[in-house]
């Protein structure tokens, strides 16, 4: 498509006012919020009680989120991780000359799903841009983006995070959004310090991205991650981006200041290119301290960029920002300006219903987004709220647990316990997924139907799911025949032993028929200990209150 008809000095004068404007917005320019997680800030926070206001940190982040799409943004070449080194790069993957953008459709729609996933308003008009800059792993020397009219803007993330006292208080807060653009991601550089020799590969050129840019709503590192946590979660159910971390599908830019509440917002630095969530709290974590320390000291935070060291649990300088770099940016010749359409009946005249983007379409696809399911299970099971953000944040869990209460009578509380400290205990031990469990669920219903059935103790129960997680293919049946791990069904055996245990403890005894109820549990715990276990509690405790009374 032809490029608009501008003259030179008007050009020139657009160009100017959109990166002294429209840049400082989406580069997420700070304006803070203050702290309320209990968690967040626990070093600075310290340092800083002496002083007469504390200085608190404020997060805003960039997240560049790739779009699950089989072919890139412009071009049909493949998207595919790990490929060999410039094996997926078409022509004008590569920049040659007399090659045109081909929008991809599935792109757009990846892009308006996610928008309306995160309460964004959908711009029915949006427009394309080249944001100029040379790397060697960009050949066309410039990036082909959305700055001035983005696809979407004005959204929310709603995210949770374990507080209170006990870290056992689910809480919830909210982040905005201020767009989501599409854009193309450059190549990978490969620097071999040993040959002094950088090498490029251009797989990954012209992959499509949105970028979400959030507004400064964040406080500590905490906040962050759990904001891209659910950020994460919610792009994995609507299947826009798998958000594979380790595989560069969802990186995250930092932008950290710290200042007085009230007073005007401190200078950011920002960290780039964090890969994992755990390291973005540290970093940001990190980076908030070490601020708080400068300023302190009497010194002045520099605008730059810096990197985490995941090795030392630093950020580290990479470049200052001090002169704003000028992108040039400019509308796009070769892309018409992008059209979405609300519903059939907004389509023109001529328009392809196939080809069209329809927003209402889109919408009706939506799934079941992870806070929506966290209520359900609230709702359904009547599980604590705190028990419904631990299903919902492990991949997998959810479906464990339900599958778990097909094939059981317990009670779905009782059931949620197992689900959550049992296996995921063991999971997390073992750096395991819920997939690569070797219990399965029916083997884990099964176990949870012979305690409820009478036939073992809560004691054996767990001592035969660590048995069925080390041998994998045993049956929680199987284990207790081989084992004798049932409860012990003959009373004399038990009166006998509950008899022994009261006349080798006269002291406890006393103090029980003084009244100390309580110490009847030290000798129930000296019965299972002589059972192995395998004693019913309810008979004992019973056995034992006629002997002591």
């Amino acid at each position: 498509m032809a490029a608009p008809s501008v003259a030179a000095s008007e050009l020139l004068h657009n160009i100017n006012k959109q990166i002294s404007t429209l840049y400082p917005k989406a580069s997420c320019a700070i304006r803070g919020i203050s702290t309320t997680s209990s968690r967040c800030y626990s070093q600075p926070q310290r340092r800083a009680e002496s002083a007469p206001q504390q200085l608190v940190g404020v997060v805003g982040l960039e997240i560049h989120a790739q779009i699950n799409s089989n072919t890139k943004l412009f071009s049909g070449s493949q998207v595919r991780f790990s490929a060999p080194p410039n094996s997926l790069v078409s022509f004008f993957d590569a920049s040659l000359p007399g090659t045109l953008p081909v929008l991809n459709k599935r792109c757009v729609e990846a892009a308006v799903m996610t928008g309306l996933a995160l309460n964004c308003t959908i711009n029915k008009k949006s427009v394309f841009d080249r944001k100029h800059y040379f790397y060697a792993d960009l050949p066309a020397g410039y990036q082909i983006t959305q700055q001035r009219q983005p696809i979407a803007r004005d959204g929310t993330l709603t995210y949770s995070l374990l507080g209170g006292k006990k870290r056992s208080q689910m809480i919830r807060k909210t982040v905005n959004i201020i767009q989501i653009q599409l854009e193309q991601d450059s190549g990978k550089s490969l620097h071999d310090e040993l040959r002094s020799q950088t090498l490029i590969d251009l797989n990954r050129a012209g992959v499509g991205l949105m970028e979400l840019v959030m507004e400064p709503d964040m406080s500590c590192g905490e906040e962050a991650a759990a904001a891209v946590r659910e950020l994460q979660l919610i792009l994995q159910a609507l299947g826009t981006c798998q958000g594979n971390m380790s595989e560069g599908q969802l990186r995250v830019d930092a932008n950290v200041s710290v200042h007085k509440p009230g007073e005007p917002l401190g200078i950011r630095a920002e960290v780039k290119n964090i890969n994992s969530v755990r390291y973005l709290a540290r970093a940001i974590d990190y980076e908030i301290k070490r601020q708080i320390d400068v300023v302190q000291r009497g010194g002045t935070v520099q605008n730059e960029t810096r990197a985490y060291d995941s090795k030392s649990g630093e950020t580290i300088p990479m470049r200052d920002k001090e002169g704003l770099q000028d992108y040039r940016f400019m509308p796009e010749p070769n892309l018409p300006p992008l059209i979405v359409y609300e519903d059939n009946a907004s389509l023109p005249t001529g328009v392809d219903a196939s080809q069209a983007v329809v927003v209402q379409k889109i919408r009706e696809r939506l799934p079941e987004l992870p806070s929506v399911k966290r209520d359900r299970l609230v709702e359904t099971y009547g599980i604590l709220p705190e028990h419904s953000f631990t299903l919902v944040n492990e991949d997998g869990l959810v479906e464990y647990f339900e599958a778990v209460l097909k094939a059981t009578n317990k009670e779905p509380r009782k059931v949620i316990g197992w689900v959550t400290n049992e296996l995921l205990g063991h999971l997390k031990q073992k750096d395991m997924s819920v997939n690569q469990s070797p219990v399965s669920p029916s083997a884990l219903s099964e176990l949870l139907e012979l305690m409820e059935t009478g036939h073992i103790s809560s004691s054996v129960a767990k001592q035969v799911f660590q048995e069925m997680w080390v041998s994998s293919g045993k049956t929680a049946s199987q284990i207790i025949h081989e084992q004798d791990l049932g409860l012990v069904s003959d009373t004399s055996q038990l009166q006998s032993i509950c008899q022994e245990v009261v006349n080798s403890h006269p002291d406890e005894v006393q103090a029980i028929r003084n009244g100390n109820k309580k110490v009847l549990n030290k000798l129930m715990g000296l019965v299972q200990k002589e059972t192995k276990g395998r004693a019913d509690p309810v008979i004992v405790r019973k056995m034992l209150q006629e002997k002591t009374s």
